[in-house]
């Protein structure tokens, strides 16, 4: 009988066995991550930390009062209020005491408040449009009422209110169809269709004033997702870009990096992305400063929390963020103070990640996705280390990502844009509801209202009409 040969003997089969080892390892790790992705939990918040506990919120009873006053102000100049008295029973109006059945009033009552709900509905106007004529046979007739576009039989507010449904809350249009029956007005989904197509085109000087005061600003934050083109193959892309003041988006039938080179051109400042080389034209020497992502990092260390290693580097990941904490509850967030802050005890924490990414840098193999994880952190130090010269950027590009998540739940709930010209459109739409939401505007009290007056308004002066600019009917005119 032959010996088995020894552990330490060298031959073609053995290697050819832990080379299928290897693979075998690696997609497996394959198969474990597209199984967390589709039946895991979205959610990247660890289940315990040994982090000190987050920081007391500091109580201001003045401003909590305030908030308080400020919010019932909205409701009563939202909510339409309904006095209903209430009588007191008969059988309660006799003393208990005295036996006297002869009450008297007390005041105006004692108020008890009842927020309900009555089910919406629209009005139909019918303007009567007075005729007069001349025994000569000169006749004239009133103007009609302001619509959008001509022979349409929609004002303002409804188109308003069905753009709001569709691009803020992403409902798709069969659901507005059976909404609109349901409160008594029958209207097909091509009309629907038609009347966001039309206020797309009345609204698009608004998107191109926006598009300008992009690269003015100094800092911006930049992300894309893909969508669907009914008519086209592959993926289409929408682009964000977020500003101090506006939600931007930029509609593509591909992910080329034309669209960032046209939105920024050649404008300074700093550029808050992801890796995508797509960003590259923008951010070569000369043009903005490409900032990095920290939750990036962190997402792709997340994915493989099963190796224990990454326990340190996500601690530490906690602690960064911590210290931005730590700034926002001390008011000094963008400020230099928060910059000191940042040097002070952000900067010896990115060091002790770098560290620990050199220091297990090649003891995983070089295809798993925990060497992918360590190599992003090597190679892209300088851009994700980018927070630490300038307090007015965070450490990620989270507000970015955050702004396409409209997207994101149209292409689950209306799946696709019908051609090109109707990406185009939704980007103009969601550039106004977004922006409109950024600074806590009523979108469709802004719609109805610029959706007419952008037809009148002189084009020098269109971007007097965007959402931070925009003054409501009635209020002074912006100066300066």
């Amino acid at each position: 009988m032959l010996a088995p040969p020894p552990d330490d003997h060298d031959c073609g089969w053995k290697k050819y066995a832990e080379a299928q080892a290897a693979e075998l390892a690696l997609l497996k790790e394959k198969f474990d991550a597209l199984e967390r992705r589709v039946l895991g939990k979205k959610s990247e918040r660890l289940k315990s930390s040994k982090l000190p506990p987050p920081l007391p919120s500091k109580s201001d009873p003045e401003a909590a009062a305030q908030k308080r006053k400020t919010n019932a102000s909205l409701r009563n100049a939202r909510l339409e209020t309904e006095t209903i008295p209430i009588p007191v029973p008969k059988d309660a109006c006799t003393c208990p005491e005295c036996g006297a059945t002869e009450l008297r009033r007390v005041g105006k009552g004692k108020p008890s408040t009842v927020y309900d709900y009555v089910q919406p509905f629209f009005r139909k106007r019918v303007y009567l449009r007075e005729t007069l004529a001349c025994r000569c046979g000169h006749i004239v007739t009133a103007n009609a009422p302001d619509r959008v576009g001509e022979k349409t039989r929609y004002a303002p507010g409804f188109v308003a209110h069905l753009i709001v449904n569709k691009c803020g809350d992403s409902n798709p249009q069969y659901r507005l169809e059976k909404s609109y029956r349901n409160i008594g007005i029958p209207i097909s989904r091509s009309t629907l269709c038609g009347l966001i197509h039309r206020g797309a085109a009345e609204l698009k000087p608004l998107h191109n004033a926006a598009l300008k005061l992009v690269p003015a600003a100094p800092n911006v934050h930049a992300d894309e997702t893909s969508m669907r083109q009914q008519d086209l193959e592959g993926r289409s892309y929408i682009w964000s870009f977020v500003t101090p003041e506006l939600v931007v988006y930029r509609y593509a039938p591909s992910r080329s990096g034309s669209i960032p080179k046209q939105v920024l051109g050649d404008s300074q400042g700093r550029l808050v992305v992801d890796m995508y080389t797509g960003y590259n034209a923008v951010t070569k020497p000369g043009g903005r400063l490409r900032a990095g992502c920290i939750a990036h990092a962190r997402r792709k260390l997340f994915e493989q929390r099963e190796h224990p290693e990454t326990k340190e580097a996500l601690d530490l990941i906690s602690e960064i963020y911590r210290v931005e904490r730590e700034a926002k509850e001390a008011g000094i967030l963008g400020t230099e103070a928060h910059l000191a802050l940042r040097k002070e005890k952000s900067r010896p924490l990115f060091a002790k990640l770098l560290r620990w990414a050199h220091r297990h840098h090649g003891q995983f193999n070089p295809k798993s996705g925990m060497a992918k994880a360590i190599r992003y952190l090597l190679k892209n130090f300088r851009e994700l280390g980018r927070f630490l010269r300038f307090a007015s950027i965070p450490p990620d590009n989270n507000v970015a990502e955050a702004s396409l998540r409209r997207v994101a739940l149209g292409r689950g709930n209306y799946l696709f844009f019908g051609n090109e010209q109707a990406g185009h459109d939704f980007a103009v739409l969601y550039t106004l509801v977004a922006s409109c939401e950024k600074h806590d505007i009523n979108a469709i009290d802004y719609l109805t209202d610029v959706i007419m007056r952008v037809q009148t308004h002189p084009a020098s002066k269109i971007d007097e009409l965007l959402p931070h600019r925009w003054k409501p009917p009635g209020t002074a005119p912006p100066t300066g």
